[in-house]
């Protein structure tokens, strides 16, 4: 266990499972106390899913950090982004490192697109970042330090026609696009401030619950999800002088930081 997040609070969205979950443990084992958001509540509640935010909050304590499960649906246009960063203050204190991993993956064709896809899928991978940006600013701002990392996709990076992986992710993809571009728009509006504003995705796919759900990933195209884990922790604790406004992705990063051979 180190103490490189000591003192710190953290809030992960998306945090009952997968890279989010995996993102929270790693910030606990760092002295972080993480306020974790998702809508599973209880083992079993995910529907079809595994994971939940009480196994993930079990992990965090065992790992030595202090947890704050928050039940919310990100999806809900209706929801309140900013009464959860109110309940993360009044339970642990000030967010000093927000991760926007929460996302809405759909692989389907256009005919196969409802309107209310498409709308949920701006509404977790876009707008509850910018609301949960902007809710946590103000704080940050005042103190003169703060990270947000925002959890991307690499499949922003492929533009061939012919790629398998562009078909069928008129949803997905765009937004994270979108968020790609938030994440620079946010970072050159808050430049000296002390808050460093990232984006990070993996090098290459993460056998989550939710990514194996929608598709078939052969071992080989996959990375392990503890390589997201640290480099989340890296953007999570770096210079906002020296690391702003950046789309990176996993290995890479990790690598030219020397952090990984």
């Amino acid at each position: 266990m180190g103490d490189a997040l000591a003192g710190r609070v953290a809030l992960v969205t998306g945090a009952s499972r997968g890279i989010g979950a995996a993102i929270a443990v790693r910030f606990a084992s760092e002295g972080a106390a993480v306020a974790l958001v998702a809508r599973s509540l209880e083992p079993g509640s995910g529907g079809h899913l595994a994971g939940s935010l009480r196994e993930t909050g079990d992990a965090v304590t065992a790992a030595g950090g202090r947890a704050f499960p928050i039940v919310a649906d990100l999806s809900d246009a209706g929801c309140d982004r900013s009464a959860i960063v109110a309940q993360t203050v009044g339970e642990l204190g000030p967010v000093d490192v927000l991760v926007n991993n929460a996302a809405a993956c759909f692989y389907l064709s256009i005919d196969d697109t409802s309107e209310r896809r498409l709308r949920v899928a701006y509404e977790v991978n876009v707008i509850t970042p910018y609301l949960l940006t902007k809710a946590v600013v103000p704080a940050m701002r005042e103190r003169g330090a703060g990270w947000i990392v925002n959890i991307t996709s690499a499949i922003v990076d492929t533009n061939q026609l012919d790629s398998p992986q562009q078909a069928r992710s008129s949803t997905y993809a765009p937004s994270k696009a979108a968020l790609d571009r938030l994440t620079v728009s946010f970072a050159t509006e808050l430049r000296d401030t002390g808050i460093a504003i990232n984006a990070l995705a993996p090098e290459r796919a993460v056998a989550t619950e939710g990514a194996t759900a929608v598709m078939d990933l052969p071992p080989e195209w996959c990375e392990p999800v503890d390589v997201m884990a640290d480099a989340a922790l890296a953007l999570a604790t770096c210079d906002p002088t020296e690391e702003n406004g950046r789309v990176v992705r996993s290995g890479p990063y990790l690598r030219a930081r020397g952090l990984v051979s």
